[in-house]
């Protein structure tokens, strides 16, 4: 397995420098990786809402903007619901692509920071190039355990905790 992380991000928006990406997303894949302890190569692009609806149209036929997308570098093998998938023995472990707009409405909408907000779906993003996935319940819960212990590390509140208004 590789032992170094490097992320290598692309920036398409340049609201995306002002709300340092390239930070956010060093922090989050090293911390997600670093849970594994594994190492790998990771490139995210930070786009707008255009862009990513585009990149959804041709590689899930779903012809509208999403927060993020991600494309493992290798195909995944099946896993018992709920397992731990096997981890990618592999230098590129894949690419995330990130959307401006859409992140900011749903942080906004769920009243939490942006930033943390962004981490989360970039520690989701580089979960999935790992191999988790939320297909169903069993598999949801393992990435979603997964995801709280990693963002508590970086003392980021659980996501998933409904605020009471």
């Amino acid at each position: 397995m590789p032992d170094e992380i490097s992320t290598d991000c692309v920036i398409e928006d340049d609201r995306w420098d002002e709300l340092g990406l390239e930070d956010l997303a060093q922090r989050a894949v090293a911390a997600a990786l670093s849970w594994h302890r594994i190492g790998g190569e990771v490139v995210v692009l930070g786009c707008d809402d255009a862009r990513i609806a585009a990149l959804n149209a041709d590689f899930r036929g779903k012809p509208r903007a999403t927060n993020v997308l991600s494309w493992p570098s290798v195909e995944h093998l099946p896993h018992e619901p709920g397992a731990m998938p096997d981890l990618p023995d592999e230098e590129e472990l894949g690419d995330i692509a990130i959307a401006y707009e859409t992140c900011l409405a749903e942080a906004l909408a769920q009243q939490k920071p942006v930033a943390d907000h962004v981490t989360h779906l970039l520690v989701h993003a580089t979960l999935h190039l790992l191999g988790y996935d939320h297909l169903n319940d069993p598999d949801a819960e393992t990435m979603e355990a997964a995801e709280r212990s990693i963002l508590a590390q970086l003392n980021i509140p659980d996501p998933y905790i409904e605020k009471v208004r």
